[in-house]
């Protein structure tokens, strides 16, 4: 795939799809909103409550979080999105400025710089990757803000001209050293993986790593893997992340830290899904599929690779149930994903033709 990320590519073929029938729906399926809207909570689906273990701590009146990670490092978070930042007295480097958090951005600041002798000016902003959910509030900040990030982020972003997310002013191809009153902060590209463009963001003096979008402590995967566009490369991250020192994660998502023993569980439950995907290769028999729906070769794939998910994902969503949150919501995907990955990318199932 190109620059352009997934999401967007999706987004934007979609619209481009749907456009010469929306005159034909618009007396059709978007008459049936009225009754979509009527429907009641007790014809949702219901999922096991969230482990304990998995929260971060209760959200203030202003709606977020901001705690200490270690020394001056300190994260902010509104229990879905997550950023962190130095606060030091020549300045503030921020890192990422996701825009549910927004304005809650600088009064954490200005919580940590009450009291404590350092500025509350956001001085840098570093961007782990492209993705808006992440840097949307960049432009809060205004022009007299060094931004950095990898060479592709800069030429992601100019592409998808977006001016809540300004153009990093210092690219680096694989390694940056950035160093603010007295704080270091090392900047690592080691390949795709969430993104092409995705950072490891390693803070040697603060015993913290953070990197966005790929390790989710205490909770499963997004939706489909976390829309990775480069599934292998992700796969990767756990040893790529292990490899530094450090005792705090910062994942960019959900509300508290993570240890090295969250990215252990984290790479399990992959592991485990990967291991039920290969196994529904032979495990599961195309032919009822395929006899049931003749010439219609979409229903038949569908519902065989429905069986094979199935049987990938079940063991492993009781296995986590309790252990991770969401496990019950969104293994599922995941394990789709996988199971094309391990088909299409590394060739497992294949059959020649006699």
């Amino acid at each position: 795939m190109s620059s352009t990320n997934r999401r967007s590519f999706l987004g934007l073929g979609v619209a481009a799809a749907a456009a010469p029938a929306v005159a034909a729906l618009a007396g059709t399926a978007f008459a049936d909103k009225a009754s979509a809207d009527t429907l009641s909570a007790g014809t949702l689906p219901n999922y096991a409550p969230v482990p304990p273990a998995s929260l971060g701590h209760p959200l203030n009146a202003d709606g977020y979080y901001v705690g200490q990670v270690e020394k001056n490092l300190y994260y902010v978070t509104d229990a879905t999105y997550m950023a962190a930042f130095l606060a030091t007295r020549e300045g503030v480097v921020l890192f990422d400025a996701p825009p549910t958090i927004g304005h809650n951005l600088q009064r954490a600041i200005n919580a940590v710089a009450d009291g404590n002798d350092v500025s509350n000016k956001v001085t840098h902003i570093v961007y782990s990757h492209h993705h808006a959910d992440h840097l949307g509030a960049s432009s809060l900040f205004g022009d007299d803000v060094l931004r950095i990030g990898q060479a592709q982020t800069k030429s992601i972003l100019a592409l998808e001209n977006d001016p809540t997310r300004p153009l990093p002013d210092v690219t680096f191809e694989n390694k940056y050293t950035l160093e603010v009153g007295g704080s270091r902060v090392d900047l690592a590209w080691l390949g795709t993986n969430h993104t092409p463009d995705n950072s490891y963001i390693h803070f040697p003096d603060h015993d913290a790593l953070m990197l966005v979008d790929v390790i989710l402590p205490g909770w499963v995967p997004y939706n489909s893997f976390n829309l990775n566009e480069d599934v292998l490369g992700s796969l990767a991250v756990p040893a790529n992340a292990m490899a530094f020192p450090w005792k705090h994660f910062i994942g960019g998502h959900v509300g508290r830290l993570g240890t090295r023993d969250d990215v252990v569980v984290y790479e399990q439950y992959v592991n485990d899904i990967i291991a039920g995907a290969k196994a529904s290769l032979t495990a599961v028999d195309p032919t009822p599929y395929f006899a049931k729906y003749g010439d219609n070769d979409w229903a038949a794939v569908k519902t065989y690779q429905d069986a094979q998910i199935a049987y990938a994902s079940a063991p492993v969503i009781k296995k986590y149930t309790g252990v991770l949150a969401a496990a019950d919501v969104y293994t599922a995907s995941t394990a789709f994903v996988l199971l094309e990955a391990i088909r299409l990318d590394l060739g497992e199932g294949s059959q020649v033709h006699a």
